[in-house]
Formats: structure tokens, C-alpha cells, sequence
């Protein structure tokens, strides 16, 4: 073939690539949201009354282990975020003091984290002797951004407790009062309830703590500490709960009369999380180890968000990722994170390796209702804010804000269009509304990226980017499920 027929070959074939190249550019156009431009919110108000039942139309379910496995039982409370506790404060100062709160739960999550992979064999179950080295086994404040009101005792005396699926603990503030802090409804009196309990030492509840000691009468005590040096410690003992017109007996929960730290007005904690003593585990069998919630997005709507337990919970239309399990920490829900898409096509340098959790439980990706701003270990970070920079490039830049460095001006506008995140879990896409990762961060129409970085090997999804959606924790499938628009 001649040198004349060559370059007719090759420049043949350049047009062809490059037609192609351009068809397929054309076919697939860079993806935009169209983002409604909201101020920061006031603090929600409050709209809960203690149940207007009267207490013996309640349904009984203290027996229902022994309940036919074809028999459920569904749960349904309304979840409000905890600035509706400090209504007093400007949107602005509101969300100052979240950032903050923000900064110390992820600080104790990578606190715990670097501890527990340290560590050169799984925490073992069992009874400490006494309280010479607390665990911390919390998360900063001790709390999570949503609580809800349920009754505690027989007569049932409703309290806001927060709702935490970093926590496994259950606990209350009771009296008498060594030292408490100030809450919103009275103190829980033990004495007052006919279904309060005690737990021997010896049990295997009490050998479940992490940090355990004995009385004089050699009944539980518990202790719990949290990264802000927050703590609780009093009685281990079962309750009944009672949330709505359905209750909950024998159930474990501390009953703290030594407390102290930033617990914002609500009375105790709600633990949700994996570990062995968290209400999704101890419940087993009675809501089938399901529960999801649905965090409305405050600056976009008044309804409140809501938490199921049982079957129900669980929508057959979500995508659903699997569960992943750490040796080293079994509190924590962890998935498998493949990459993400930015304006509908997968940034090259947010690898799988990026967030994958080795051996000895270093890394991975946590989905977490407490912390707020998703982070991102250091390189998927930079990579992500790179293309979302490079596909608003025309849109008008801000300073940096805080933990966010990557903000716009959206000054006198009312919409925009950004580009489209997507996150890619293994078996599920789920693709953010834009108000999931542009937030307002102040009333000058000042508008960031809500997503930061961070030199930990653990990613934390957070519940931002969790808005609006129906997150479903399906233990007893191992697997966490995602619906968009979950909370109509």
C-alpha cells in the first residue's frame, strides 16, 4: 500500500473516531439539576402533644417474642431536628452551632475509628470491673440532629429522646439527681413506673456493656462517655416504651442519675445503631431488625420527618445496597461506595479502592443520621470538587465558608441550574436532588458545596445528602436501602 494510500486510511479513520466521539457527545449532554434558591430556615416549631389516648386502650406487646413469626408489628413516630429545641436563635446562629456540632461528631467518629482498628482483636463481650477506663462508645453531645417524643414507664411519661444511628445505647435521665442537666419535660422517676426493672450483674445484658459495674445490691450499672466528654452513668435496667398506640417491654436502657454535657433539652438517647445492645437488636424478632426514616428538607417544608420500624418500613420500590460489617466496630452501618458521577459521567479519579475498607477494618464508607456534611477521605474529595468547579464554572464564585471551600453567589437570583451528583453504591445509584449538595449558609444568598474533605481513611455519608430520601436499614437482609421522594 502506498505512503499516499496510508494517509487516506489514517485520515479516514481519525473522521470516523472523531464522529463518533461527537455523536456520543451529543447523545450525552452534560446533566443538570435546577436548584430553587431558599434562605437559611428558622428554627422549626413544635407541634407534638403527649398521646390523647387513654393509657389502657394502648396495645400490649411486652410478650410479643413469642408472637407467630407471621405476626408484625409496625412502628411509626415523627422525627423533628434538633434546632426546634433552641427556637430563640437566627437561622444563622443555628447553623453555626450545627457546623460545630458537626465538627465534633466527626472528629470522636474518627476518634473511635483509629481506636478500634488499633486494637489487636475484636472487642469482646463482658463485664469490666468497675469504671477505671470508660469506653467511648458515643458520638460528640451524645446525640445525633433528630429526636422524637415516646413514653418511658408504665404509666408511660412521654420524653424527647434523640435519635442516633451512631449510638447503641438506650439511656434517660433519672431521678434522683446526682447531676443532671437541663431537659425539657421532668425528670423520669424510676419509682413512679410499675414496669421498671433492675439487671443483675451476672446477666448476659449487663455482660453486654462495654463499660460495666456492680452496686452494693450487685445489680448493672453502666456508663457511657462521648468525645465531647459528655457522660451518663447510673442504673442498667429494662423499661417498657411506648410509641404511639403500641408497647415495648423489656427494654434494656440506662437510667442515668449522673449526667452531664450538651444534650440540647432532650431527655435521653435512642440508640440505632448495629451493636448488640441498640433498640434495632434488642427489638429482634418484634419489628423484624427494620426500621427507615425520611429527613425532610427544613428549608424546603414544615411536615415533619418521620422513622417506621417492622415489614413496613422497608419499600419494595428503594435500591438497595449490602451491608458491610467491621470487626473492629460494630456500631456503624457500612456500605460499598464505587465512584460518583458528576453532570452524568463518573469522575476517573474517585476509584473504589479510594473508600474500600481492608482486613484489619481500616477505612471504608459509613452512612451516618448524625453528622450532618458528608466528608469524603482526602483524594475522592479534591477530585469531586474539581469537576463540579469545572461544570459551574459559569456560575458566579463566593469565598470559602467555613469547612466549605467551594461556594457561589447566588445574590438576587431565584433558580439556577448545577450540575448533577450522582452516588454509585454497589447495586445502587442514587442520584441527589441539588438541594442535597447546595446549601445557603447565610441570608445573603450565599450558597456552598456540601461536601468537605478529610484526612481519615473513613467516608461518612451524611444527612444532607440523606434529604428527602427513605432510608431503609434492613438488618435482617443486611442491606440498606435508598427511595427518592420517600417522605410525600
Amino acid at each position: 500500500m502506498g505512503e499516499k494510500s496510508k494517509t487516506t486510511l489514517l485520515f479516514s479513520s481519525f473522521v470516523i473516531l472523531l464522529f463518533f466521539s461527537l455523536s456520543a457527545a451529543v447523545s450525552s449532554p452534560f446533566q443538570l439539576h435546577s436548584l430553587l434558591l431558599r434562605p437559611l430556615p428558622s428554627a422549626p416549631v413544635l407541634s407534638w402533644q403527649d398521646s390523647d389516648l387513654p393509657f389502657n386502650s394502648l396495645v400490649e406487646t411486652s410478650d410479643l417474642d413469642t408472637v407467630n413469626s407471621n405476626t408484625s408489628l409496625g412502628l411509626q413516630l415523627e422525627l423533628h431536628h434538633l434546632d426546634a429545641l433552641s427556637s430563640e436563635k437566627t437561622p444563622e446562629r443555628l447553623f453555626d452551632l450545627r457546623l460545630q456540632r458537626d465538627a465534633l461528631r466527626a472528629e470522636t467518629i474518627n476518634s473511635l475509628f483509629s481506636k478500634a482498628v488499633a486494637r489487636k482483636h475484636p472487642r469482646a463481650p463482658g463485664r469490666r470491673p468497675g469504671f477505671s477506663s470508660s469506653v467511648i462508645s458515643g458520638l460528640a453531645q451524645g446525640s445525633g440532629e433528630y429526636f422524637t417524643r415516646l413514653g418511658v414507664g408504665t404509666p408511660p411519661r412521654y420524653l424527647y429522646m434523640v435519635l442516633d444511628t451512631g449510638s447503641d445505647v438506650i439511656w434517660v435521665q433519672c431521678s434522683p439527681c446526682k447531676k443532671c442537666y437541663s431537659q425539657s419535660d421532668p425528670i423520669f422517676d424510676p419509682t413512679k413506673s410499675r414496669s421498671f426493672s433492675g439487671i443483675p450483674c451476672g446477666s448476659q445484658l449487663c455482660r453486654s456493656l462495654d463499660s460495666s459495674g456492680c452496686n452494693h445490691r450487685r445489680m448493672c450499672l453502666y456508663q457511657v462517655s462521648y468525645g465531647d466528654g459528655s457522660v451518663t452513668y447510673g442504673d442498667f435496667s429494662t423499661e417498657t416504651l411506648t410509641f404511639r398506640m403500641n408497647r415495648i417491654g423489656r427494654v434494656a436502657l440506662g437510667c442515668g442519675h449522673n449526667n452531664q454535657g450538651l444534650f440540647v433539652g432532650a431527655a435521653g438517647l435512642l440508640g440505632l445503631g448495629r451493636g448488640r445492645l441498640s433498640f434495632p437488636t434488642q427489638t429482634g424478632r418484634r419489628l423484624n431488625r427494620k426500621f427507615s426514616y425520611c429527613l425532610a428538607d427544613r428549608s424546603a417544608s414544615s411536615k415533619p420527618s418521620s422513622l417506621l420500624f417492622g415489614d413496613t418500613a422497608i419499600p419494595r420500590t428503594a435500591v438497595f445496597t449490602p451491608l458491610l460489617t467491621n470487626p473492629k466496630l460494630d456500631t456503624f452501618y457500612y456500605v460499598q461506595l464505587l465512584g460518583i458521577s458528576v453532570g452524568g459521567t463518573r469522575v476517573p479519579k474517585i476509584r473504589p479502592s479510594l473508600f474500600k475498607m481492608d482486613r484489619d477494618g481500616n477505612g471504608g464508607v459509613i452512612i451516618d443520621s448524625g453528622t450532618s456534611v458528608t466528608r469524603l477521605t482526602r483524594p475522592a474529595y479534591i477530585a469531586l470538587r474539581n469537576a463540579f468547579r469545572l461544570g459551574s464554572s459559569n456560575l458566579k464564585r463566593a469565598p470559602a465558608f467555613s469547612l466549605f471551600d467551594t461556594c457561589y453567589d447566588f445574590s438576587g437570583k431565584t433558580s439556577v441550574k448545577v450540575p448533577t451528583v450522582v452516588l454509585h453504591f454497589r447495586g445502587a445509584d442514587v442520584s441527589l436532588p441539588a438541594t442535597n449538595y447546595l446549601i445557603p449558609v447565610d441570608s445573603s444568598g450565599t450558597f456552598c458545596f456540601a461536601f468537605a474533605g478529610t484526612m481519615s481513611g473513613l467516608s461518612i455519608i451524611g444527612n444532607i445528602q440523606q434529604q428527602g430520601f427513605l432510608v431503609a436499614y434492613d438488618l435482617a437482609g443486611s442491606r440498606i436501602g435508598f427511595k427518592p421522594n420517600g417522605c410525600a
